[in-house]
């Protein structure tokens, strides 16, 4: 593990085993799905500007003296409204997998950013001694800055090399996925994390086309699907890079560990606020705050009630309002989660609608 104390940044985190778990639908449009707003880093470079921003820190602080933590830092945007909460006694940790987050780093000694991905949630904080927090926050999707660096390849607007990495430093790309992963776990891929019904077929044709000549760029993959019609286009692009983006880093898998992770460390009476930008983000979600489950049913007993693990603190997911969506364009698609951790002997009703 490396530290900066100037900055409170650290690094290099050894990884968490992986947890054992418990027992979208986009409306066509030019952006990119899974693509958070935008808002100015410390570098001047633009990162996202925080989706319901005075709405989500309010239903996450609950004791100014507390320990929270905010899940994806990017630009800082949540973070620097999460310390506004916060008194000289409260803390905050932040994770951030992608290098270019660091240059945003908050100089407040009340502040640690982690150079990792959540999924290493747990076993980060307990290298400061911290095995419970107050609050949990994760602002899922990808950040503008990502989709506007041409050269990360998230975006369907750019032509650039197939990368498509939050963390650069893996090895893992979108070039190796598409170059190399046999038929079947295309489409598997374009089918679960795309919602592409021609699954089949699209990997069908890039093992055939590969087979002469490389895939390398976003370009390269566009061209291979050119006959898709032009109202198509946007909508069937963004489904196809948001599958492969996916695969490339892990995001179910990593969401579903952090959201494991969160119910074992929140204290009772915590919070666990999650922004989520598709449907398959906010399905885990939605399912896991229900019954602590992704698949399948919970255990019922002879009445049909069932063990909760979160009090859900709002019947529906929160959605930004219109002046938000015409101020912040990409807010459009933002649904907001919030649960409050049951302990084991928690309430036993399985009828909340979410």
């Amino acid at each position: 593990m490396t530290i900066s104390k100037k900055h409170n940044i650290i690094r290099d985190v050894p990884p968490l085993p992986p947890s054992s778990l418990f027992f979208s639908e986009e409306s066509a449009n030019p952006l990119d799905l899974g693509e958070r707003g935008l808002e100015q880093g410390a570098d001047g470079s633009f990162f996202h500007n925080p989706v319901l921003l005075k709405k989500s820190v309010e239903n996450l602080v609950v004791n100014s003296g507390g320990i929270y933590v905010d899940c994806t830092f990017g630009g800082g945007g949540h973070s620097r409204e999460i310390l506004k909460n916060l008194s000289e006694k409260g803390k905050l940790f932040a994770f951030d997998q992608d290098l270019d987050a660091l240059k945003n780093t908050i100089d407040d000694e009340r502040f640690t950013l982690i150079n990792q991905n959540f999924r290493f949630l747990e076993n980060a904080l307990l290298m400061f001694g911290i095995s419970q927090v107050d609050g949990i926050l994760a602002d899922l999707g990808v950040s503008s800055h990502q989709f506007d660096e041409a050269e990360r390849g998230f975006s369907t607007r750019s032509n650039a090399p197939l990368d498509m990495r939050m963390n650069t430093k893996q090895n893992l790309d979108a070039q190796k996925i598409i170059n190399e992963y046999d038929e079947e776990a295309l489409s598997d891929i374009f089918y679960h994390y795309g919602e592409l019904k021609e699954s089949r077929k699209l990997a069908r044709e890039i093992v055939h086309h590969r087979k002469t000549r490389k895939i390398e760029t976003t370009e390269d993959l566009k061209k291979l699907f050119g006959y898709i019609p032009q109202h198509r286009q946007n909508k069937f692009f963004a489904q196809l890079f948001q599958s492969v983006r996916i695969e490339v880093n892990q995001e179910l898998e990593a969401l579903k560990e952090m959201l494991v992770q969160a119910h074992r460390i929140l204290k009772p009476g915590g919070r666990l606020v999650v922004i989520s930008y598709h449907s398959l983000e906010d399905r885990l979600v939605k399912r896991f705050l229900k019954n602590g489950m992704f698949e399948g049913e919970p255990e019922r007993d002879i009445f049909g009630n069932y063990k909760k693990t979160f009090e859900l603190l709002q019947s529906k997911a929160t959605v930004p309002d219109d002046r938000e969506i015409e101020e912040n364009p990409r807010a459009r698609s933002a649904k907001m989660r919030v649960g409050s951790p049951l302990s084991p002997e928690g309430g036993k009703n399985g009828k909340n609608d979410v």
